[in-house]
C-alpha cells in the first residue's frame, strides 16, 4: 500500500484556520474595559463602544436582560456578546449593545444619549462592581454643576 501525502497548500490552510478561530476564541474570551478621564471603552472581540460620561444618562444594576432579537453576536455558555434590538421597540430600531461575560449575576445597565442602552458585566462580579461604583461617581460628577 502506498501512502499519500497531503499537499503542503492544505495543511497550510489548516494551520491558518486554526489561527484564526484560536484568535477570535481569545478576542471574545472576556470583556475588555479601559477607563478614560472622559469616557469608558468596552471591547469584547469584534465590538467596541466608546461611552463619553457626559452622555451617561443612568447607571444601574439589573438581574436579568430584557428579551431581545439578536442582530448579530453570538451566546456560548455563560456569555452573552453582540448587538441586539429590544423585541417591543419597531419605532426607533435603536442598537443595544451587549457584553455579558457571567449572565449569571447581575448586569450593569448603561442609557446613554437619551435612548441607547449597553449591559456589561464582567466574570468577577466583585470587578463589575468596581466599574459599577466608578460609572456612578463619573455620571454624577458630569452632572452636578462646580
Amino acid at each position: 500500500m502506498t501512502s499519500k501525502k497531503r499537499h503542503w497548500f492544505w495543511n497550510l490552510v489548516m494551520i491558518i484556520t486554526f489561527i484564526i478561530c484560536l484568535s477570535s476564541l481569545v478576542m471574545h474570551y472576556k470583556n475588555w474595559v479601559k477607563l478614560e478621564p472622559n469616557e469608558i471603552q468596552l471591547l469584547s472581540g469584534f465590538y467596541r463602544v466608546t461611552i463619553p460620561y457626559a452622555d451617561m444618562d443612568s447607571v444601574l444594576f439589573v438581574e436579568r436582560i430584557p428579551p431581545m432579537e439578536r442582530l448579530n453576536g453570538f451566546s456560548a455558555l455563560e456569555k452573552e456578546k453582540g448587538i441586539f434590538r429590544a423585541f417591543k421597540d419597531s419605532l426607533t430600531e435603536s442598537e443595544i449593545h451587549v457584553f455579558v461575560d457571567n449572565i449569571s449575576q447581575q448586569k450593569i445597565k448603561i442609557v446613554y444619549k437619551d435612548s441607547l442602552k449597553l449591559f456589561v458585566n464582567l466574570k468577577d462580579s466583585v470587578e463589575t462592581l468596581n466599574l459599577f461604583n466608578h460609572l456612578q461617581e463619573k455620571s454624577l460628577d458630569v452632572t452636578v454643576p462646580n
